[in-house]
């Protein structure tokens, strides 16, 4: 890896040790694809306590490593293993900040994560590997990109790292009050972007991370544009806009290896391109198996989501009743708003033989669900990038989505008279939209030569994560060289 960059991979959370969202996913398939570029990389995370060392061969790397923390020093033990044979991972063990039974959700979040953030950095030194690049994601990693500018500034160490700030979701950003400046050691320099006029003195440390980030990227195209307008930037627009200069689109990709239809245990029956007629044989299975009416010909509609009004369930319930009037079936999976559970519910019982409820999160299931569907709805009013859909495509499930952020750049409107397009989009944010759009899909449903051409384009897309990851290696070598030629922002609070 001679030739390569030095990447130091910074999350919250990664899979397989734990998870709780698709930053943990991204944290272990994109490192491992910038390791097969060239790249020596290696993730950093926290010790959480549901990570048991003995299930993950964790050994020891640093014990009593001192912390700076708030004038004072916290002691910190790194434990080291790795993923797929070749993917170092570094764990921030302490007790006190990580040894609790959730990942998130304590008043002291801020101090948790700034702990992590700074026992990471120090460990670099003490294990003597100089990185080219920290690459940071979303708020509880975002106070390293400011350091870089300024606690570390002088430090000859670090002079050539430069950074790289990921957003997922610009609505999760990291508030607290101005107390968490001094708790990371960044007080003096008041670097407080004033983001919500009426709470003047609260702070986002997501706007820390795009305020001193070197690059700064966020998870689609669509989405990266968006989120310069007040539609979507969730206040932090104006900075964005003062910072578009660095920030760019990088769609997240699949791990092929895993999503892979001719390989997944989880089928009734597998297929690939080739075999797209065995594919049948796991919607028979998965309607017997759900109490469905057993029919090939009945579209089979799936949905695998969060139960929230982010994920379109507002508009989704404004015409579920109509949908449920329609030659069609419809499987939900997912958790969320206690209202969705219940109006779901509700419906389900109402038309058993149509509709399959399953208010839970399964991976088993979900890979069903995907290879049995002929459609797959994502009616969202804003999606950073989404994987569900092209999960979906995969597996040859046709996308009806709503035109947003990665789902605006991974599905293209289907035209039956070029035969172009991989699925079925509507813009405006509305239950009739979504409807409309379900109805096309029906109608084209009926025309099994140009469908199954559809479900072939859909599985002939491009969605690893080796494209996704030459991408940020051009976004890497774009951060070195803005670190060449960068100050310290103006002051802004």
């Amino acid at each position: 890896m001679a030739d390569g960059l030095k990447v130091l991979y910074m999350a919250a959370e990664m899979v397989p040790f734990v998870k709780t969202g698709g930053v943990s996913e991204v944290a272990n398939a994109l490192p491992r694809a910038l390791r097969a570029l060239g790249n020596d990389v290696r993730v950093a995370v926290p010790r959480h306590r549901r990570i048991d060392p003995a299930k993950f061969g964790l050994r020891s790397l640093l014990s009593g490593l001192e912390v700076p923390m708030d004038g004072h020093r916290e002691v910190a033990d790194i434990l080291t293993t790795e993923v797929a044979n070749d993917l170092p991972v570094y764990f921030v063990d302490n007790d006190k900040y990580f040894g609790r039974e959730n990942l998130y959700g304590y008043p002291d979040d801020g101090e948790r994560f700034i702990f992590y953030c700074r026992a990471a950095v120090e460990m670099l030194k003490q294990i003597d590997w100089k990185p080219d690049i920290i690459h940071l994601n979303d708020w509880h990693t975002a106070i390293v990109a400011n350091w870089l500018k300024t606690i570390y500034r002088e430090d000859p160490y670090f002079q050539d790292t430069a950074s790289v700030y990921t957003i997922h979701n610009l609505a999760y950003q990291g508030i607290f009050g101005w107390r968490i400046l001094e708790i990371a050691g960044v007080e003096e320099y008041t670097f407080l972007y004033p983001h919500i006029d009426e709470l003047p003195n609260v702070v986002a440390l997501m706007a820390h991370g795009i305020l001193f980030a070197d690059a700064i990227n966020t998870v689609s195209e669509t989405y990266a544009k968006e989120i310069l307008t007040p539609e979507y930037g969730e206040k932090l627009h104006t900075l964005l806009n003062d910072r578009k200069d660095r920030l760019q689109g990088i769609l997240n990709g699949i791990d092929y290896d895993v999503m892979n239809p001719a390989t997944d245990p989880n089928l009734a029956q597998n297929f690939d391109l080739a075999t797209l007629d065995r594919r049948v044989a796991n919607k028979l299975t998965f309607q017997r198996e759900t109490g469905l009416t057993v029919d090939e010909g009945i579209p089979l509609i799936g949905c695998i989501s969060r139960l929230t009004n982010q994920k379109g369930f507002d508009i989704l319930t404004e015409v579920i009743d109509g949908l449920m009037d329609l030659p069609l079936q419809l499987v939900v999976l997912g958790t969320g708003d206690q209202y969705y559970h219940e109006m779901l519910t509700r419906v389900q019982k109402r038309n058993p033989h149509k509709m399959a409820l399953f208010l839970t999160f399964n991976n088993t299931l979900s890979q069903k669900i995907y290879a049995a569907s002929d459609m797959f709805l994502m009616p969202s009013r804003f999606e950073p990038c989404g994987s569900h859909q092209m999960v979906a495509m995969r597996y040859g499930s046709v996308p009806v989505v709503r035109a947003t952020g990665g789902l605006a750049d991974t599905v293209t409107d289907f035209d039956p008279r070029g035969g172009q397009g991989n699925g079925f989009t509507f813009e405006k944010y509305s239950g009739m939209m979504l409807f409309a759009a379900v109805i096309r899909a029906l109608e084209s449903y009926r025309y099994r030569d140009s469908w199954r051409k559809l479900m072939e384009r859909c599985m002939q897309a491009d969605h690893s994560w080796s494209t996704s990851a030459r991408k940020y290696v051009q976004l890497y070598r774009k951060a070195q060289e803005s670190l060449a030629k960068t100050d310290l922002p103006a002051r802004v609070g």
